[in-house]
């Protein structure tokens, strides 16, 4: 369990990593479920905070079934999702994350994932990438929602990671970009408790609906 207090120097070895030059060659792929086109960047040899990359097509279908369960691309609020993907559990749920981050940090976390969907729809609106028609799962099924995020992020070797639920989420490319934006906008220290409060989430969600 990664603690509030050791993510600034988790932040700052990633930061390391992060600093070797992106592999220039790119691929396009097609999102089976939209039949979008999005350009791709050769996967590197692991994300910033670790574990594995996932450099096919997003699962564009997702995306949207998260963006509709935070009340749509147009007013889009992580509490609202939040509250859709915990179910009945959201309150017991935050309760438990203030105690073990502290107020301060899962209110930025809340403040970190709204920035994280609006630059993602503001990149994919400039690159002209397009949202499905219909989103998948039903974005008022909680566990359906949280179910087909765990799958998201869950890697070849089993083990679940946000680097690459995130990847399936907007595509590596787009991923990589919205943790600049991140870091420029709140600092390299957010983006790793964003990742770290992210991934409690999602392993108390697996607990919940026993994924």
């Amino acid at each position: 369990m990664i603690r509030i207090r050791s993510i600034a120097a988790f932040a700052a070895a990633s930061a390391l990593l992060w600093s070797a030059p992106a592999l220039a060659k790119t691929t396009v792929v097609a999102d089976a479920m939209s039949g979008t086109s999005v350009a791709m960047q050769a996967c590197p040899p692991a994300p910033r905070f670790g574990g594995e990359s996932y450099c096919d097509g997003p699962k564009l279908t997702n995306t949207l079934a998260l963006i509709e369960a935070g009340g749509g691309p147009a007013k889009f609020s992580t509490v609202t999702a939040f509250g859709v993907l915990a179910d009945g559990k959201a309150a017991a749920e935050e309760a438990k994350l203030i105690k073990q981050y502290g107020k301060p940090a899962f209110g930025q976390f809340i403040k970190t994932f709204d920035f994280v969907i609006s630059d993602s729809l503001a990149i994919v609106t400039k690159d002209k990438v397009a949202l499905p028609s219909a989103p998948v799962p039903d974005p008022k099924n909680g566990k359906a929602l949280a179910a087909a995020l765990y799958a998201d992020g869950t890697a070849s070797d089993g083990t679940f990671s946000v680097e690459y639920m995130l990847d399936h989420l907007v595509s590596h490319p787009i991923h990589v970009q919205v943790m600049k934006d991140i870091d420029t906008k709140y600092g390299t220290a957010a983006d790793a408790a964003y990742h770290a409060v992210l991934l409690e989430i999602m392993t108390d969600l697996k607990a919940v609906y026993g994924l």
